[in-house]
């Protein structure tokens, strides 16, 4: 190639908005366009003559590249999603294509990468996402959104903290979100499920104990609430300890102090407590198996996780935040679950929650050889459950309105036609139910 058919060429390739380069059969870069340095931050001088992952350092580079598969197998690759690293350490998603590079004879002598940023489609989706999620936590349900408004002042407040929601309804995560967003973010977040342990080893695990305690305290070690200083401790199911437990617990929320075990004198306790629980704590206290006063203090700000059953709303929002999260986590490229496999989903009463919903999602990301979740990749008792009266009759919604109506015919069905526990099986208001049923025809 003469000078002036590469300067020309150069041109060419400064002009394209997409970031292009070249690599020979060893994929050393040989050339660089202009909008492959201002993607990646590195210069075309110092580009060339490096090996390309070394300039990428995309997630693909060691084990799945894609310029590389296309320098073996010669099939090029359209438009895949990947993330690199620029030169100034920041993620950016590019969406690449690869194909190889021949003489006029048609001797393969290298690759070509098309790259292009999709850092303003990634930012526009996360704007648009955000409106449904707060520190973690998806959710475009009203009783949640209601929770998002006041979390920040809950936050900020060093107050005692009760939590209450079925189990895997993400009690944890909300913790977490609180504690992030407190002004004891630098310090730890300690978790303990006081339901996996008995009286004795409770007590330890919490306060912590002194060489010589018992036997086998062959030196000191410090509990939960030291672990903790100057963050907050999550006591998760605190409604199964028992009354023992929670005199001594009491004491520690009065007076802000705990004696490990073997301890001649107390330690201070420099921590916020949010405890949680699944059980009706109201209802231990009448029947006398929590104590009144302990309730009252650790229910100073109250958080009520409504089921997955009743925000299904959300399913569809946590399928594709779960199916993103193990795309990386199983190397799948797997896009969306089929409208069937998805209204299997929308039916389930999820007693598990979110919890059971993401194990779902994990089983069906295995067993899904595809890039579509289909209701042969759904675990079997899904499948197996009882259809309901429209699906038995052979009749299959096209639509979402379509399967709405489906939901609120069956929910009346079944409970012949009560339309207050046809609303509370579905999860809504009766007024809401009345107004579902007057827009789709409902009789």
């Amino acid at each position: 190639m003469t000078t002036n058919q590469q300067a020309f060429q150069e041109i060419i390739l400064d002009s394209i908005a997409d970031g292009v380069f070249t690599v020979d059969m060893q994929r050393t870069i040989t050339s660089f366009n202009k909008s492959a340095e201002r993607i990646t931050g590195t210069p075309k001088k110092e580009a060339i003559g490096r090996q390309c992952w070394e300039v990428f350092r995309a997630n693909i580079c060691q084990n799945n590249c894609a310029l590389e598969h296309t320098l073996q197998t010669g099939k090029p690759c359209i438009n895949k999603t990947v993330h690199i690293v620029n030169n100034n350490g920041k993620k950016i998603p590019i969406s690449i294509s690869t194909a190889l590079l021949k003489t006029t004879r048609g001797k393969v002598v290298g690759g070509v990468e098309t790259f292009r940023d999709l850092s303003p489609l990634e930012e526009l989706r996360k704007e648009l996402l955000g409106k449904h999620t707060f520190a973690d936590i998806i959710t475009k349900d009203n009783a949640m959104l209601r929770i998002f408004d006041v979390l920040p002042s809950m936050a900020k407040s060093n107050s005692t903290m009760l939590i209450i929601g079925e189990s895997g309804t993400g009690k944890e995560l909300l913790a977490r979100a609180i504690h992030n967003l407190s002004d004891r973010a630098s310090g730890p977040f300690v978790s303990v499920n006081c339901s996996a342990l008995p009286d004795t080893l409770l007590e330890s695990e919490l306060f912590g104990y002194k060489k010589g305690a018992f036997t086998d305290a062959k030196k000191d070690k410090p509990g939960r609430f030291t672990l903790a200083k100057g963050g907050t401790l999550f006591l998760d199911e605190i409604g199964d300890i028992s009354k023992a437990m929670q005199a001594k617990l009491l004491r520690v929320l009065q007076e802000k102090t705990f004696e490990p075990l073997g301890a001649v004198s107390s330690e201070k306790a420099d921590v916020r407590i949010i405890t949680a629980t699944n059980q009706d704590l109201d209802l231990l206290v009448k029947n006398n198996d929590f104590r009144k006063d302990l309730f009252y203090r650790i229910n100073v700000l109250t958080v009520q996780l409504p089921p997955l059953r009743h925000r299904r709303q959300d399913i569809p929002l946590l399928v594709e935040h779960f199916i993103t999260h193990f795309n990386g986590l199983y190397r799948k490229e797997i896009t969306h679950i089929s409208d069937e496999a998805l209204q299997i989903l929308m039916r389930h009463e999820f007693s598990g929650n979110i919890r059971e919903l993401q194990n779902i999602i994990e089983h069906a990301i295995i067993m899904c050889p595809s890039i579509v979740i289909e209701k042969a990749h759904l675990p079997e008792y899904l499948i197996k459950e009882s259809v309901s009266p429209a699906t038995a009759a052979g009749v299959t919604p096209q639509n979402m309105e379509e399967f709405e109506r489906m939901r609120i015919e069956d929910a009346l069905a079944v409970c012949r036609y009560n339309k207050k526990e046809a609303a509370q099986k579905l999860g809504i208001h009766v007024t809401t139910l009345w107004r579902k049923m007057k827009r789709l025809g409902i009789e």
